[in-house]
């Protein structure tokens, strides 16, 4: 039996389009009908947004870090407002402001561990776990971080990014050694590049030289199809135009990298 994978999405620098790669990683995991959970476990909650989640009636992740069993998680969830014939269903963890109290700078160790308790109430059902992490070292992150396997970082090509890229894997290394011991960090995803930019050459070959084989490729590049395709709350891999088949591929990319660190097996998305 294939054990349920735990991926963090991180960065500890808004604004370099973390959850844009949380929302395109799922469109990846739904083009290839893997069991995905997206948790939006940063307070702006825009990944639920993005997914196009009715959010009526439902629980969100601040209830299940109130209460993490499984009556609270099923509650919680709810399916992505995307479908397709044959595919499996991508479901999210509903995101809340409401978050941010469970944000502090000291979470006790049985705080740390809520998200992990809860995902073990529904391990059978799902392949993959997506968590869009708060942009933040605090509490939140380091909830993620324990209910994970890996933990990927986003980063773009600038100054105070690459610094923050380096905290958070210094980070990520010392969550390992003091609290998880099978956390890794699978590697840094370099987002909105922009080839004829000396600057951003500049600034992928720093990163090539600090983080070595950590730095995972592909690049990507800034395109406005991806934007648009999540501002409509769907997939883009069903956005038209050759930009966002692009974008689709690239992703598609990634995810196997992370499905290879997992062992949930290759896969072919579906034309």
């Amino acid at each position: 039996m294939v054990l349920m994978h735990v991926v963090s999405i991180s960065s500890l620098k808004g604004g370099v389009g973390k959850t844009t790669v949380t929302l395109g990683l799922a469109s990846a995991a739904f083009a290839a009908n893997l069991r995905t959970l997206v948790v939006d476990f940063d307070p702006q909650s825009d990944v639920s947004t993005g997914l196009g989640v009715d959010t009526r009636d439902h629980l969100n992740v601040a209830d299940v870090l109130a209460n993490p069993k499984l009556k609270t998680v099923r509650q919680a969830i709810a399916p992505a407002g995307w479908s397709a014939p044959g595919h499996a269903p991508i479901d999210v963890m509903i995101g809340s402001p409401s978050a941010v109290n469970f944000d502090g700078p000291h979470p006790t160790a049985r705080e740390v561990w809520r998200l992990e308790e809860a995902l073990a109430t529904v391990e059978d059902e799902y392949d993959l776990v997506l968590i869009d992490c708060a942009p933040s070292l605090n509490a939140l992150t380091r909830t993620a971080w324990a209910a994970s396997d890996r933990v990927v970082v986003v980063t773009e090509p600038g100054l105070f990014s690459v610094a923050a890229a380096d905290r958070a894997l210094r980070a990520i290394e010392e969550v390992r050694r003091g609290l998880s011991p099978r956390l890794q960090p699978l590697g840094l995803i370099i987002n909105r590049v922009r080839a004829q930019s000396l600057e951003h050459q500049f600034r992928i070959q720093e990163l090539r030289d600090m983080f070595g084989p950590l730095v995972l490729q592909p690049q990507l590049p800034e395109r406005t199809s991806l934007q648009q395709a999540q501002g409509a709350a769907r997939p883009v891999h069903a956005w038209p135009g050759e930009a966002a088949a692009d974008m689709a591929r690239n992703f598609d990319q990634l995810l196997n990298r992370i499905s290879r660190a997992g062992k949930i097996g290759e896969y072919a998305p579906e034309s």
